[in-house]
């Protein structure tokens, strides 16, 4: 799965007609995509273990190996990474027009190197695929963007790069820790008795790489400008896989390397996660461009998920892994539906798309379902993964909750607005009469995501349970450290 898009983008090199170039990656994500679900069907629900573990040895010099393993949680995320990208592909058919060769290769090659984080047991290896998402992605935002898109380019290029900056030196510091016995390797690393100042210096390094990545506040101001600036393949990538590498190296990395730092900056995090629920929630709601809106809204609800992470729950991480999920599925088809409606008016503004309902209401009816869907409306698969997070939180501080709940009704009054905007307008709703509904290529694109709204919505029993194992190894794990260092204190 991490070297086929590789080799399907050597293959797209060779093809000179950007018809067959489109159905060649539009059948190479889709046969990945169809592959990927015999890891959920052979998946052992019953053990903590890493699954399908592969190990080869690399630079046996510095014992850096070629090793990969999944778990419950990076099982979720890959499975999300290779169903996204065949309907990135299909958003991109008439969006891009120019350098389309070059466009495909950049979503082929960003697909390994998104496998290969969720799937990396080695530092070294995970580090090599980190980095390797950030050129294609780059390109597809410097190359097809929007007239801003350098800008956009070069501030998401640097905000990276910094942040990694700062995992490299976490990941040196780990290898360098014990002399008689250095390794690379993630699971030898878990669990290792560093001392506490140890373990919060090394929490800091990971915190801002990841928290940059999320992206968290204050770190977030590279998000609006890469999402308006993107194509909408981009955008989709963005927001439904990429963001969740910042959550996902909390989860992986932040818990059962560095417990004690994670529980003594905790509250730190939780009272950022809040701060950017509240400030994406507000800074939605002012916004006109409907693609700001919804990049907004990102920083509000990857808010709920490192909110989850650090109420060091199993409900909240249950519901921090729910919520990454979620946005995933529902944020992408709300930026797929924002392309859509730029691809007919050549507009993102609220107001000139205003009443377009009346004349397209299969769109109508798909950007109001994936609406509700992000204002966690009971019934949509966002509902369940946000009740999770705020039951996990509620043990933690009740105050922290209630202070969060105005950017839960923020939620609902941009989701609304952007609604009621769009499928009735005013009394006085720009001509739409010419603008045709959704075609069959459109609605196969969103029909995927609708179904995922309503199946997590209504049995989320299926996807909990594949996390659910190892969300309670991590929680027992990451609490017994505590326990064990409250315990050496005391005495």
């Amino acid at each position: 799965m991490i070297f086929a898009p590789l080799v399907a983008a050597a293959v797209a090199a060779f093809i000179p007609s950007e018809r067959l170039l489109r159905w060649w990656s539009l059948i190479a994500t889709l046969a990945i995509a169809v592959g990927s679900v015999a890891l959920y069907t052979g998946f052992d629900l019953t053990t903590h273990a890493f699954q399908f573990v592969e190990f080869a040895p690399w630079i046996a010099a510095f014992r850096i190996n070629y090793a990969l393993g999944i778990d419950g949680i990076s099982l979720l995320l890959i499975l999300l990474t290779t169903f996204i990208m065949p309907l990135c592909v299909l958003a991109s058919w008439k969006y891009i027009t120019t350098r389309v060769k070059e466009f495909m290769i950049c979503l082929l090659v960003m697909e390994s190197a998104m496998i290969g984080v969720f799937s990396a047991l080695d530092f070294v290896l995970f580090f090599v695929f980190w980095e390797a998402m950030l050129i294609p992605m780059t390109l597809m935002i410097g190359v097809w963007g929007g007239p801003r898109k350098v800008y956009a380019a070069v501030k998401f290029f640097i905000y990276t790069m910094a942040g990694s900056v700062f995992l490299l030196v976490a990941i040196v510091a780990l290898y360098l820790w014990d002399p008689a016995n250095q390794t690379f390797s993630i699971p030898e690393l878990m669990g290792r008795p560093y001392s506490q100042s140890f373990q919060a210096w090394i929490f800091a390094a990971f915190f801002i790489s990841f928290a940059i990545k999320v992206p968290m506040f204050p770190f977030h101001t590279w998000l609006p400008a890469a999402h308006v600036e993107a194509p909408t393949a981009g955008s989709v990538i963005l927001a439904s896989v990429l963001l969740k590498m910042g959550t996902y190296g909390f989860v992986r990395f932040c818990l059962p390397i560095t417990p004690l730092g994670a529980a003594y900056h905790a509250p730190f995090v939780m009272w950022l996660s809040v701060a950017a629920i509240l400030y994406g929630g507000f800074a939605a709601l002012a916004q006109s461009d409907l693609k700001k809106l919804v990049a907004y809204s990102s920083v509000s609800h990857m808010g709920f998920a490192t909110l989850g992470i650090f109420s060091l729950t199993t409900a909240g991480l249950q519901g921090a892994t729910l919520v990454m999920i979620n946005h995933g599925v529902t944020t992408g088809a709300l930026f797929i539906c924002v392309g859509i409606i730029y691809e007919r008016l050549h507009t993102r503004d609220l107001g000139e798309s205003a009443g377009l309902g009346k004349f397209a209401p299969v769109l109508a009816g798909m950007v109001g379902l994936f609406c509700l869907s992000s204002m966690a409306f009971p019934g949509t698969n966002s509902f369940i993964g946000e009740f999770l997070v705020l039951s996990g939180g509620f043990t933690v501080s009740t105050l922290m909750m209630c202070i969060a709940v105005p950017g839960v009704v923020a939620a609902a009054a941009y989701n609304l607005r952007m609604l009621q905007k769009f499928a009735y307008g005013s009394t006085k709703n720009p001509d739409h009469s010419g603008v045709p509904d959704l075609s069959a290529r459109e609605i196969f694109a969103l029909a995927p995501l609708v179904i995922f709204v309503l199946w997590i919505g209504l049995q989320p029993g299926p996807f909990v349970d594949v996390m659910k194992v190892s969300v309670d190894h991590l929680v027992q794990t990451t609490q017994a450290a505590i326990a064990q260092a409250a315990a050496v204190a005391a005495q």
